[in-house]
């Protein structure tokens, strides 16, 4: 079992939660901002404590798993496709924003959480969401906040030994980790450093609603706050009361570690260099608010097959929803299961996930048999179910690669699409048996396929080609289309298509012969069908 990274974690965070806080809950967690489409990348920092705290449950240990959406973050920038207008809302929290054009949800933040929760259900991912606005905004968080700004000398001088370091680290980032650090949310935040001193809150200006301002003066005594903004609005007010604001990013992520106890959260690469948020994050609890740093690993790049590594600041990459339209959850589940949290592996768009199919198809049966490593059984149980529920699967598994390829041909026709399955395995009784993994195979063909590769048969007879042939091939025609009747089966088409040729060649239909001559008269054959069918020199098989 040792390689079994999920069974690791959960040991040392069960030990780890028995020594902070005996008898309580075990707290993992995640964090998202909901500041545009939440990718793939972004699944990793939810599915890497999902598994633990799901290995915790199964346990019997009571453990809960908080997903803290980023809600009360500033809009940062308008992404491609949006109307540029959405300009004057740069520096809004994500909650007061908008939603995109169109949309049906009340404003930005709720638009892109909307559908990750929902892939998340479909994926058995039980958790706890907390939206940062309500917590800022109901005062949850205020004495978090008065003991921040009483302690801001001390946290700004735990900021001052590492700006340098950072500085030096950034120039030393490759292009992909500059995209994902820049693309990281509330990680680009500033840190409070300013003009008028160091303060670690960031108040929302009550007359513009954005984050553009600069405290000038705070007392401790009565906590009264004067800001200014560059919209010409400045005010003073009691920090004891006021709820439109919060800590700037570096004191924030450590704030809530305290506050929610949490023992296992893991981060992105874009926090593993000097002066970044999570080491930062792990002197401010300790010093400031009196708490732990969470254990966790460090996580790699989720990359797409074909496509660069992920950045949501550049917009257009694929979201879990995406995925889930072309694989079953469980297969899902299981790309995050198998490769530990340090390995980076990609998720395949284009025809390599035919590969990763047949690849979780042989392990399915390696399990069924008893021949399955000790480690791959654990990843597939883990991809296949929870602590709570056994996820659903496709009742009768055909190859993703056949149903793709039948759905290509049969374009949409379900009784053709039926009886070209029904060859393969003649048990079937119906479609709804092959799916949900049917219905993935189509929407793949439909959506990702690319033109080139789509099959498209052809509606009328192509004259042109026909008039050009010599008589050998009308010959060969006129087996074909004289044979149908009598081999009008998927074995039985196979012996036609390639039996024409060796009668042509004064052999039986099913001789054995196999000569370097007649392979090419049946390549040759082969293609004057394709040609003839779908207009190209190949194609799925005939």
């Amino acid at each position: 079992m040792d390689a079994d990274w999920v069974a690791r974690f959960a040991d040392e965070v069960i030990a780890e939660a028995e020594r902070r806080a005996p008898g309580k809950p075990v707290v993992c967690a995640s964090g998202l901002s909901p500041s545009g489409p939440i990718h793939l990348g972004n699944l990793r920092e939810v599915m890497t404590p999902h598994l633990v705290a799901d290995e915790i449950r199964r346990r019997g240990h009571e453990c809960v798993h908080i997903i803290s959406w980023d809600d009360f973050d500033r809009f940062r920038k308008v992404p491609a496709g949006v109307d540029p207008s959405w300009n004057e809302h740069i520096g809004k929290p994500l909650t007061t924003v908008p939603a995109p054009p169109g949309s049906a949800y009340p404003n930005w933040a709720e638009h892109f959480k909307a559908p990750m929760i929902a892939a998340l259900a479909e994926m058995g991912v039980e958790f706890q969401g907390i939206s940062q606005t309500e917590m800022y905004t109901s005062g949850a968080y205020r004495e978090q906040v008065l003991l921040a700004m009483r302690e801001r000398r001390r946290i700004d001088a735990i900021l001052d030994q590492y700006r340098t370091k950072k500085a030096k680290a950034k120039e030393v980032l490759d292009a992909d980790e500059a995209a994902a650090l820049e693309g990281s949310g509330a990680a680009g935040e500033d840190d409070g450093s300013g003009a008028g001193g160091y303060y670690p809150y960031k108040p929302y200006c009550s007359f513009c609603d954005r984050d553009l301002t600069t405290v000038t003066s705070y007392d401790d005594e009565t906590t009264a706050l004067s800001y200014t903004c560059v919209c010409g609005h400045g005010e003073t007010v009691l920090l004891s009361e006021h709820t439109r604001g919060k800590l700037v990013w570096k004191v924030d992520w450590p704030m809530r570690w305290a506050y929610e106890g949490v023992v296992f959260e893991p981060s992105g690469v874009d926090h593993s260099s000097p002066g970044s948020s999570f080491v930062v994050g792990g002197q401010i609890i300790r010093e400031v608010f009196g708490g732990q740093q969470p254990i966790g690993p460090m996580y790699a790049f989720v990359g797409i097959s074909g496509m660069a590594k992920m950045s949501s600041s550049k917009g257009g990459v694929p979201t879990p929803a995406d995925a889930l339209s072309i694989m079953e959850p469980a297969l899902l589940r299981w790309l995050y299961a198998r490769r530990r949290p340090n390995q980076s592996f990609k998720i395949s768009f284009d025809q390599e996930i035919q590969r990763m199919y047949d690849e979780w198809d042989t392990l399915t049966r390696k399990v069924a048999d008893g021949t399955a490593l000790p480690a791959d059984q654990s990843a597939y149980r883990r991809a296949s179910s929870t602590a709570s529920a056994t996820l659903p699967e496709t009742p009768r598994r055909l190859p993703y690669r056949t149903l793709a390829s039948v759905v290509d041909i049969a374009t949409g026709h379900e009784e053709q699409t039926l009886r070209i399955l029904r060859a393969f395995d003649p048990e079937i009784g119906g479609l709804d048996e092959l799916r949900p993994r049917l219905d993935r195979a189509r929407h793949w063909v439909n959506t990702y396929l690319p033109a080139e590769d789509r099959t498209q048969v052809r509606e009328t007879p192509d004259k042109e080609l026909l008039d050009t042939i010599g008589e050998t091939e009308r010959e060969s025609l006129r087996l074909l289309l004289d044979g149908l009747d009598d081999h009008w089966s998927l074995d039985g088409l196979t012996t036609l298509v390639y039996g024409v040729p060796k009668v042509l060649a004064g052999l039986e239909m099913d001789a054995k012969a196999a000569t370097p001559e007649l392979k090419a008269a049946q390549r040759a054959f082969f293609a004057l069908l394709y040609r003839l069918l779908v207009g190209r020199d190949t194609g799925p098989r005939l």
